[in-house]
């Protein structure tokens, strides 16, 4: 690990202020620190966030304030986060497992980079880590790799469970940064790979993620299902956080999905979402619509498995919740 100079935080404004050239925060550090070890990230200066007073969930009206440093643990056996938004709960207790969640933080998770073999390899070429040196695993091991929204640049995938059931609840990231206060909306904090794969985020340097706002829930049932190779400590083949809500009249009133672990962003299925609104809540509504969302699917020769996976996980899902 290359030596590092190291500095705790007093407020946000110090944290933003002391943020210069080769500088990164650091928060539980659950991925930082591994990234560190393998040569991936080499900071020249670390900023500790994780003891600002960012570790409250609060109810503010109708909506739900939740700190950038409370602990994935912690959110998820929240009263407030169990009993308004249950979804979020069982994604982040699908992730990782207990000892990474009671260090992991919620900003953290969001911010969190792909697991993709060759970026975490140091020895092979990888335009997220090296811009401009190509994408091994477009010819070599993509199997758990994009099959929506990725370029020729860049096939990876955004690995949190947290971050789907946000964007499927349009979720607001509260950020600071030397361009001051702003608010980043879910989706949209997370950005396609395109030509730029290096860029995991819209956040500029130096901006600091200090709360995430959940506004009121939505009506109808919600469910998140995770399909991974095991079941414990895996990051998903394919996920899903969806809403269904369905009229007396049988039709569909509302409806949000959000896919993981098929693009370099948490997939909001907006295709497939409009094609339900108004429409009958019935099993072939839901194929019709998964097959509208999954045409734009470009997939490689060893993921094209998730193309049907991912239908068949948006079918079920729904009859479950219409049910």
């Amino acid at each position: 690990m290359k030596p590092f100079e190291y500095a705790r935080a007093g407020s946000t404004a110090e944290a933003v202020r002391d943020f210069g050239p080769g500088t990164m925060y650091l928060g539980g550090g659950t991925n930082l620190v591994d990234l560190m070890r393998l040569g991936v990230a080499e900071p020249e200066r670390l900023v500790d966030v994780s003891r600002l007073p960012l570790d409250t969930i609060e109810q503010e009206g109708d909506r739900v304030r939740v700190g950038a440093t409370v602990r994935n643990t912690d959110l998820a056996v929240h009263p407030l986060i169990r009993s308004r938004y249950p979804m979020l709960a069982r994604a982040v207790l699908t992730g990782a497992s207990g000892q990474v969640r009671n260090v992991a933080t919620v900003a953290g998770n969001l911010l969190q980079r792909t697991r993709c073999t060759y970026f975490q390899d140091v020895t092979r070429p990888c335009n997220k880590r090296r811009p401009g040196s190509g994408c091994p695993a477009i010819a070599g091991d993509h199997a758990g790799l994009a099959i929506l929204g990725a370029s020729d640049a860049c096939v990876a995938t955004h690995p949190s469970d947290m971050a789907v059931a946000l964007a499927a609840l349009d979720a607001q990231v509260h950020v600071t940064g030397p361009g001051g206060d702003r608010i980043v909306p879910m989706p949209g904090l997370h950005r396609l790979p395109g030509e730029e794969p290096e860029r995991d985020t819209v956040l500029s340097p130096g901006d600091l993620i200090t709360a995430v706002e959940l506004p009121p829930p939505p009506p109808g049932a919600s469910l998140y299902r995770k399909v991974r190779e095991r079941a414990s400590f895996a990051f998903a083949l394919v996920s899903i956080a969806a809403v269904l809500d369905v009229g007396p009249d049988g039709d569909v009133a509302g409806c949000r999905i959000a896919l993981g672990g098929v693009a370099h962003v948490p997939w909001r299925a907006e295709r497939a979402e409009q094609a339900l609104i108004g429409g009958p809540a019935t099993g072939e509504a839901f194929l019709q619509a998964a097959e509208a969302e999954l045409e734009q699917a470009r997939p490689l020769p060893r993921n094209a498995f998730k193309v049907p996976l991912a239908r068949n996980l948006i079918v079920a899902t729904l009859e479950e919740l219409a049910a």
